[in-house]
């Protein structure tokens, strides 16, 4: 039997490099890889389904999931994982020295339904009383104005969203004092050019992100791994293959990140970094699979549809094929 040529675009991350060098082999599969950005990977396969296996974001799949429109069916692959209490940056002459002090702002977005902003307003409500409703979200492109969002919302009535001005940009109106924050998965260039009335809104975002891991056990889920249904109807072995190649994959990118006899990544004090994580987390910090990632797949649906993004309440394992949620032991 002829191996599969498939194209598959992910990410450029240490936990893909294996796959992508020839390391590791996805079983039946001669894979051409794609290494984009997330948002070229996202709106060329939720616009045009460019992609035969694909990372995909969590938020706009759930949308697509939900109106039964999405070309993917997932996998419990996650290549990327993020804590979000530093996608937060406010202006330090506004007087918001803490979440509650949020209300009543605007508070500017690439996307509403990102899913980094999804993680975010589920913490400011659930830890700090911030609702959705308490503040106006500014929609648009962080540094470029033709931006758009990708997926038709359905919005709550109390909730307040209106468009940036026409040629305007949220990085460029929040260095101007026209928003009063940003939130978002990239940090806006005003931020990164160290505007000096930009600030994060937690001066210790770590700190804060590892206290509500603490008693949370939340570690949120930014991308999944979708397969063209087509495909994974046509081959029923597709999901189990990819599964344990991208499992693999990181195993052996974490084998040599605890090698720090010669640093694999241009990044000091790595081992303690490291060590840190496993402490918090434990040793499959960045797990894979389902059972493993069921509660935080749950409160992100839940929050999902309790905003309007989703048509309906998504059951975790909705989101993702039969055949990849239970693994084989030996």
């Amino acid at each position: 039997m002829s191996k599969l040529q498939l194209s598959v675009a992910v990410g450029n991350y240490d936990r893909i490099r294996p796959l992508v060098d020839g390391d590791v082999q996805i079983e039946g599969v001669d894979p051409v890889f794609m290494l984009q950005d997330p948002e070229e990977i996202f709106f060329r396969a939720f616009r045009h389904a460019d992609y035969d296996i694909c990372e995909l974001s969590l938020s706009s799949y759930s949308v697509k999931t939900a109106a039964g429109t999405s070309p993917y069916i997932a996998v419990p692959v996650f290549p990327s994982r993020a804590f979000r209490h530093s996608s937060i940056y406010v202006r330090a002459d506004r007087s918001i020295d803490s979440p509650e002090h949020l209300k009543g702002k605007r508070i500017g977005v690439p996307e509403y339904q990102l899913t980094a902003n999804v993680w975010v307003r589920l913490f400011l409500e659930e830890e700090y009383g911030v609702k959705a409703s308490d503040v106006t979200w500014v929609r648009g492109g962080y540094e470029d104005a033709t931006r758009v969002e990708k997926i038709a919302l359905n919005l709550p009535a109390d909730v307040k969203l209106e468009n940036a001005p026409h040629g305007q940009t949220i990085s460029n109106m929040l260095a101007e004092g026209q928003i009063d924050a940003v939130i978002g998965p990239r940090a806006p260039s005003c931020f990164d050019r160290g505007h000096p009335q930009v600030k994060y809104l937690f001066d210790d975002p770590q700190k804060v992100a590892a206290e509500w891991y603490s008693h949370t056990r939340l570690f949120p889920i930014m991308h999944t791994l979708g397969i063209r249904k087509t495909l994974a109807d046509a081959h029923p072995w597709l999901p189990g293959a990819v599964v344990k190649a991208f499992e693999k994959s990181k195993s052996v990118a974490l084998a040599r990140l605890s090698d720090t006899s010669a640093t694999k990544i241009t990044l000091p004090f790595v081992e303690d970094q490291l060590r840190a994580a496993r402490k918090l987390m434990g040793d499959d910090f960045w797990s894979y699979g389902f059972a493993e990632n069921e509660h935080v797949i749950d409160r992100f649906l839940a929050r999902h549809y309790a905003e309007g993004l989703s048509n309906r309440r998504l059951e975790a394992r909705e989101l993702f094929h039969p055949a990849s949620l239970e693994r084989f032991a030996i």
